[in-house]
């Protein structure tokens, strides 16, 4: 939310826990965060999030490196059809855990979604030695993209060591299958863990209208709205939209429209 307004490109290197059942993963945020980021203008050679090392809850000993570079203005975006779902990717990943774990995961979950569409790769990625942190587990990413460029994400890590009931991978691999289809049906143009995300930059952006197309507002994203309406003075125009039974476009949408703040970064000078 903060690296494009800074006074010199951003290159920052994180070291803790990348992947944990709480909170979004850092793959999670490199294939949905940073697509979505690159719709409002915001994006170059220098826009990259990389996992150098996996660390799990709850010993972490993960590292990323995330670069980004600075923008004058952000701008206005008009998000409004998602369209339909084209291809679906993934990383099952599995750190200090037999390889077999992923592909154990890759298999069930191809098990669900191959009913819907052919287009389906996951990757398996499994890290060894220093780069695969203090502590033991696997997990899923999936993230589904539609023909107009929208992305759908789903994941879900293993219990973390110690705390509670280990959970197979093959029922891993379902429940996440399931969950991402549960995301596409909620729909939209921006998923739920970018919701607040989206709604900022549409905010920050130049005086002119932004539309974004939203599934139902996730309990964050209403509280977020919240801060924006005492930080900004920005009140969105909030329009529900119920689709018809035979359209196929699930749950109900909410058009979010707003006129920017105008908000441009002072630290970058005018050439």
């Amino acid at each position: 939310m903060l690296a494009p307004f800074m006074k010199n490109s951003l290159k920052a290197t994180l070291k803790g826990v990348t992947n944990d059942p709480v909170d979004p993963t850092v793959d999670l945020l490199k294939s949905t965060a940073l697509p979505l980021m690159k719709k409002f203008g915001i994006d170059g050679e220098g826009f990259d999030l990389k996992v150098v090392k996996r660390g799990m809850a709850p010993g972490g000993g993960g590292e990323v490196l995330f670069t980004c570079p600075v923008r004058r203005t952000i701008r206005p975006v008009q998000l409004t059809d998602p369209g339909k779902i084209k291809r679906i990717r993934g990383v099952a990943y599995s750190v200090r855990v037999s390889p077999q774990m992923a592909n154990r995961i890759v298999e069930s979950t191809r098990a669900v979604l191959n009913q819907f569409i052919p287009d389906i790769y996951i990757f398996t990625d499994h890290m060894k030695g220093a780069n695969s942190g203090k502590s033991p587990g696997f997990g899923l990413t999936l993230v589904a993209e539609t023909l107009s460029g929208s992305f759908f994400s789903a994941e879900m890590s293993s219990t973390p060591q110690g705390q509670g009931d280990p959970i197979l991978p093959e029922d891993l691999g379902r429940n996440c299958a399931k969950l991402l289809l549960e995301e596409i049906h909620r729909g939209g143009c921006v998923d739920s863990p970018n919701q607040s995300l989206a709604l900022l930059l549409m905010t920050l952006g130049q005086q002119d209208v932004s539309k974004v197309l939203l599934g139902p507002l996730s309990p964050y994203t209403i509280e977020f709205l919240r801060h924006i309406r005492d930080f900004f003075q920005i009140m969105f125009k909030i329009e529900v939209q119920k689709p018809l039974e035979d359209e196929r476009k699930g749950g109900d949408k909410v058009l979010m429209t707003c006129v920017g703040v105008g908000y441009s970064n002072i630290n970058k000078t005018l050439k």
